[in-house]
């Protein structure tokens, strides 16, 4: 199964957080295999990742060792991307943490830490990326976000409340800056089963009880959020803005 195609984002600069395990590995090898210029950080080593999708795909991205919880080596990032690549005219805030806590035993020090990766980070892309956009004529924004906030889930009340914020920050950027052509969308993905969640929360019972709430009877991978990803950064959904792109084999039904 490939990809579809989108012409537009053939040598497009494209940014993207967390873009070197898991969803962010596929999203990386996905708009390479577009021919889009791609950045992106991760705050392990992922120069290997890196060689391998130029040996792959015959486009090398760029790999930007960082935390995006140091809000000053994020924007210093996004600033080596744009010099490489040309001001950055797609973003991807994919990188996120949902390690499971009780909330009763959530101190400031986990909220904060919790809230630094899964929102503020975010936002402060989002920050650096505009002025770039703005002087371009525009851009598109991805802000990936969960449907666990959308499904009251819990087990997580941390991650799931920096989810809805996602979502609503998505709407309130749509807004303000739609007037300069950026559009901002939100992805919420359903139970992808990555590497990482397949070694700390996928026992048998659980995955049997999700897969009972889904339509499609298939477990999700991370290449099922490669293609609304691209549409959603392509001129394809180009009068679309402002909206949450639910990617979930059928779990949370909106409209």
């Amino acid at each position: 199964m490939s990809d579809p195609v989108f012409p537009d984002l053939d040598g497009r600069s494209v940014f993207i957080t967390g873009g070197g395990k898991g969803i962010g590995a596929a999203l990386t090898e996905g708009f390479l295999r577009q021919g889009a210029r791609v950045a992106f950080v991760q705050r392990s080593d992922a120069a290997g990742f890196a060689d391998r999708m130029a040996e792959e795909t015959g486009n090398r991205p760029l790999f930007l060792q960082c935390d995006v919880t140091d809000t000053a080596a994020l924007r210093a990032a996004m600033a080596r991307a744009a010099e490489a690549h040309g001001p950055v005219t797609v973003l991807v805030n994919n990188a996120a943490n949902d390690e499971r806590h009780a909330t009763l035993d959530v101190d400031e020090a986990f909220w904060d830490w919790s809230q630094a990766v899964n929102l503020k980070s975010y936002f402060f892309a989002c920050q650096a990326a505009i002025p770039g956009m703005q002087a371009a004529g525009g851009g598109a924004i991805v802000n990936f976000s969960s449907i666990s906030y959308v499904m009251g889930a819990s087990g997580y009340a941390a991650y799931t409340s920096a989810n809805g914020a996602i979502t609503a920050m998505t709407r309130s950027l749509a807004r303000e800056f739609g007037p300069d052509g950026i559009r901002v969308n939100a992805l919420l993905p359903g139970w992808v089963l990555t590497e990482r969640q397949l070694e700390k929360w996928a026992d048998p019972d659980s995955l049997a009880a999700h897969l009972d709430r889904q339509c499609l009877k298939r477990h999700l991978e991370p290449r099922d959020m490669v293609g609304g990803t691209l549409f959603l950064a392509s001129d394809a959904s180009r009068a679309m803005t402002g909206q949450a792109l639910v990617i979930d084999g059928g779990v949370v039904v909106t409209g």
